[in-house]
């Protein structure tokens, strides 16, 4: 009886917590964390980037472990058209600054893209491993007045696309440029083909003649080219936007290309590197040098004419150091970028593991004629065998069948050199163990939140360092400071209980974290 009556009083008391917003809370301010992250704005300059390099650096900006970044990232090709792409945009035409007597950013190479950093963080050790949660994505104005409230990109079926010298209509050998057009605000939630062009040869401000896009950052002189205003008609392309290219620096160079993808990530180009997912690094390099580009709008797995929409835009992002010695049975010994996200486990195989290592002195070079999907599927399906028997605690035979009965596997990319194979691991088919679900207000109170419940309308709104979350229990979409936002995962209603993920609670608390 007495048990029964100890039931009652706690079921009591769990209903009480949901319901009241003012019962505890007292409690759960004392116990607000100390010292909060510190928030920094890094700019997409000519002095905070890199072009096509994703090797050691000088640092400009150093962080510690918890901080979060509000980082710019733009497009390398954004000279597909200057007037929507650069005009008018201090940062971009800061970049982009190229006449007969000056060039910003003359260093453009050995790749391609524009990576703003490196970041280097406090205490990062060869062996310890960068976990980046990606708080917030948007797309970059133009700065063009003529086309205020709209964002642009350019994606390219260029000669390194997969299908380059193999299509059916003249010319055989061709590079089309087709310019996307979004709202800038996210108002609407697809892209729409603005009009297309087929390259012609450039004179660089040098007077180089240019045949084919060989050079990057090219400006596109509109006088040159014949627009195709009829293209992609009534065709909606989702708006995905993800970085492309992101980055900790190898050790076996200094000077990186950014093209082929490897073990420390780079120019992975899969689009569920997105807002709400966390990539996990290996650093092999004091301070792990973390470089940040290669915007995207949309893509699809494969990447398959050569980009995807190339477009400018600005994310926020949390950096936490885990060291060596604390690394759990996952992270542990990790030698490839792995991807979590609310409901998935992504592994990232590629033609070479490490083909800076396997190719030797022109390892840079030789990649280029040296990928293969055979090659990067076989990558691809070891270390997600290796990952499910260390970190799901599996048995070599337990992960083969799972890989083959449960694992989706497909190609992410073959453009980028290093052609890339991916595995996507349903965390759900682990039940608990990988989606362990928690009492919302409990988790986020234990950190100095403020939890409020309308019984009426079924909202929970979530109060900290001055932000606010609010959300309605089982709708996919909420409120983040004013801002229509969509959610992770759905709020669920279980016992009576608003109850949310681990996952969820990490990703939510630091994007409360988050000081304007």
């Amino acid at each position: 009886m007495k048990k029964r009556n100890m039931c009652k009083v706690f079921v009591a008391l769990s209903l009480l917590l949901l319901v009241n917003p003012n019962y505890g809370v007292s409690n759960a301010n004392a116990d607000k964390v100390s010292s909060m992250p510190k928030t920094h704005y890094l700019a997409a300059n000519a002095d905070n980037i890199r072009w096509g390099n994703i090797g050691v650096g000088k640092p400009v900006l150093t962080v510690n472990s918890g901080d979060i970044v509000t980082v710019e990232a733009v497009t390398h090709h954004s000279g597909d058209d200057y007037e929507r792409m650069i005009q008018g945009d201090e940062g971009v035409e800061d970049i982009y600054h190229w006449n007969e007597t000056e060039q910003n950013v003359a260093d453009r190479g050995p790749g391609v893209h524009i990576m703003t950093g490196p970041i280097a963080v406090e205490g990062a050790e060869p062996g310890d491993v960068l976990e980046v949660k990606i708080l917030d994505m948007k797309l970059r104005p133009n700065g063009n007045e003529q086309y205020a409230g709209k964002t642009y990109g350019a994606n390219v079926a260029s000669r390194w696309g997969y299908l380059y010298g193999e299509m059916i209509e003249e010319p055989i050998k061709r590079e089309v440029i087709t310019i996307y057009e979004m709202d800038s605000a996210g108002g609407t939630d697809y892209a729409k083909a603005l009009y297309s062009y087929k390259w012609t040869p450039q004179t660089d401000p040098n007077g180089k003649i240019h045949p084919t896009m060989d050079y990057p950052g090219l400006i596109v002189d509109p006088d040159t080219i014949e627009r195709n205003n009829n293209v992609l008609k009534d065709v909606q392309i989702p708006v995905r936007l993800h970085f492309g290219t992101m980055s900790v620096a190898p050790k076996e160079a200094d000077i990186v290309n950014s093209v082929p993808p490897s073990y420390y990530g780079g120019n992975i180009d899969d689009w569920r590197v997105t807002e709400g997912a966390t990539m996990y690094y290996p650093v092999s390099v004091p301070g792990a040098l973390l470089s940040i580009g290669d915007p995207h709008a949309g893509q699809g797995d494969s990447e398959l004419n050569g980009t995807a929409i190339e477009t400018s835009l600005t994310g926020d992002i949390q950096i936490i150091l885990h060291k060596k010695a604390s690394l759990n049975n996952k992270l542990s010994g990790l030698n490839f970028p792995l991807l979590e996200n609310e409901n998935e486990w992504v592994i990232h195989g590629f033609s070479y593991a490490n083909y800076l290592e396997e190719l030797g002195e022109n390892a840079q070079q030789d990649i280029y004629n040296k990928s293969s999907i055979d090659k990067a599927m076989k990558d691809a399906a070891l270390k997600t065998k290796a990952f499910l028997m260390k970190g799901m605690n599996l048995t070599e035979d337990e992960a083969y069948s799972f890989m083959s009965v449960s694992t989706d596997f497909g190609i992410t990319q073959v453009v980028d050199a290093n052609w890339g194979i991916h595995a996507v691991i349903q965390k759900k088919v682990f039940g608990e163990s990988e989606r362990k679900l928690v009492q919302l207000r409990t988790s986020f109170e234990q950190f100095g939140s403020v939890v409020e419940w309308n019984p009426a309308t079924k909202r929970v709104m979530i109060r900290f360092n001055g932000n606010s979350l609010t959300a309605t229990i089982g709708e996919k979409t909420a409120d983040f400071n004013g801002e229509r936002i969509k959610l992770i995962a759905p709020i669920e209603m279980i016992d009576n209980q608003a109850q949310v993920s681990e996952y969820f609670v990490s990703f939510y608390k630091a994007k409360l974290s988050k000081t304007e």
